[in-house]
């Protein structure tokens, strides 16, 4: 009886070349054999099923959009520079502690409405100056999803930059909502921003001394620090 169960297990788990047990075999021996089959046919089991879910896993991965994977080269390599992140508070302590500019990358009506109390405005995206074709049609695009001030980036957005601080100026990069570096369940690169795009651009330039506003200039205004305007 021990002989025909030990058969049938080896079938379930498809060891098909595996001999069976002798019928005068002992008691004791058929037992043990059949006992150490099974723990095998389960070892079997739990790795096919774990392949399963990988392969499901692989299968079912939407693959990067190009703009996904150009942030997330931008992101490696400021992890690679280690471009640290700080908190509105720590911000506004360097800024008059240390002789840190606030660099305010907002486009220049936000920045005129409130900005940060001795900050400075250089905008790394503008809105859409000419009239080309081309112009026009990227106009109309973005007028389709209810947007009517469609922006570009600044082509000159380093060039002002250079003209106002030299290479080893202290510079915390802020936008309004700041993005992360840091990855999370449903954003595995963190979430890009305009901040950490220029700061991107700053450390390529050769900027040695960059840092990133963590929360955006909305966590500067919500602390209640020191802001103006210039309308």
């Amino acid at each position: 009886m021990a002989s025909s169960s030990f058969t049938s297990t080896l079938s379930v788990c498809g060891y098909a070349c595996v001999p069976k047990e002798p019928d005068f075999a002992p008691p004791s021996k058929t037992v043990s054999m059949a006992s150490c089959a099974q723990r095998v046919c389960k070892k079997v089991q739990s790795r096919i099923t774990l392949r399963q879910i990988v392969m499901s896993k692989l299968a079912t991965k939407t693959p990067k959009t190009p703009a996904e994977e150009d942030w997330k080269v931008k992101r490696d390599y400021l992890m690679k520079k280690q471009v640290r992140s700080v908190n509105a508070k720590e911000a506004y302590r360097l800024q008059q502690k240390e002789g840190y500019v606030i660099l305010d990358v907002r486009p220049e009506g936000n920045f005129k409405e409130e900005h940060p109390a001795g900050a400075m405005n250089v905008e790394i995206y503008r809105l859409i100056k000419e009239w080309t074709p081309w112009d026009i049609a990227r106009r109309a695009a973005f007028a389709f999803f209810g947007i009517f001030s469609g922006t570009e980036e600044n082509p000159d957005f380093l060039n002002d930059i250079r003209l106002k601080l030299d290479k080893n100026a202290k510079i915390i990069v802020g936008c309004s909502a700041g993005g992360t570096l840091k990855p999370s369940p449903n954003l595995a690169d963190g979430q890009q921003s305009r901040s950490l795009i220029a700061a991107y651009l700053l450390e390529l330039d050769g900027y040695k001394n960059v840092l990133h506003l963590e929360g955006g200039l909305r966590s500067w205004f919500k602390e209640g620090l020191p802001t103006e305007n210039t309308n």
